[in-house]
């Protein structure tokens, strides 16, 4: 009988499944966050790259 009532607890409680269901929409948003912020890396990798070569050969022309 107490195999029984605690399997009906079980499968009555909701608390768990919305748990469950909230920690996955924050998996979800977290993943797209790191998505999105690869996406950004790689423009601001560029950006400095242009930045470094743009210096440089104003630098080596004021020198030269």
């Amino acid at each position: 009988m107490r195999l029984h009532r605690l399997l009906k607890t079980i499968i009555e409680n909701r608390r768990g499944a919305t748990t469950i269901e909230y920690a996955l929409i924050l998996a979800f948003i977290v993943l797209a966050m790191l998505v999105a912020l690869q996406a950004l890396a790689g423009q601001n990798l560029a950006i400095w790259n242009y930045v470094f070569d743009t210096s440089g050969n104003a630098i080596s022309q004021t020198k030269g």
